[in-house]
């Protein structure tokens, strides 16, 4: 599954519940989420309609990287790619 192309980091944010992220605080139009699961981590997700297919691949693998899982593990329980 190719990574999706119009997502909004409101969506994101949501989506990112699911590895215990949860938002900590917002500055202009940057998102700091927080998950405590596996150690503390930290996220910027800017709040854009559109996040850009670079940053968002930079979140996917940001989170990956903290969980020790693959990229495409994280992908597939972002946005449900069975790959």
């Amino acid at each position: 599954m190719k990574t999706p192309r119009a997502i909004s980091g409101d969506e994101l944010v949501k989506l990112l519940q699911h590895f215990g992220y949860t938002l900590d605080r917002q500055k202009g139009s940057h998102m700091k989420l927080t998950t405590t699961q596996k150690g503390e981590h930290h996220l910027i997700v800017p709040r854009h309609g559109a996040i850009r297919v670079g940053t968002l691949h930079r979140i996917v693998s940001e989170v990956a990287g903290h969980f020790g899982i693959e990229v495409s593990q994280v992908r597939a329980a972002l946005f449900g790619d069975k790959n």
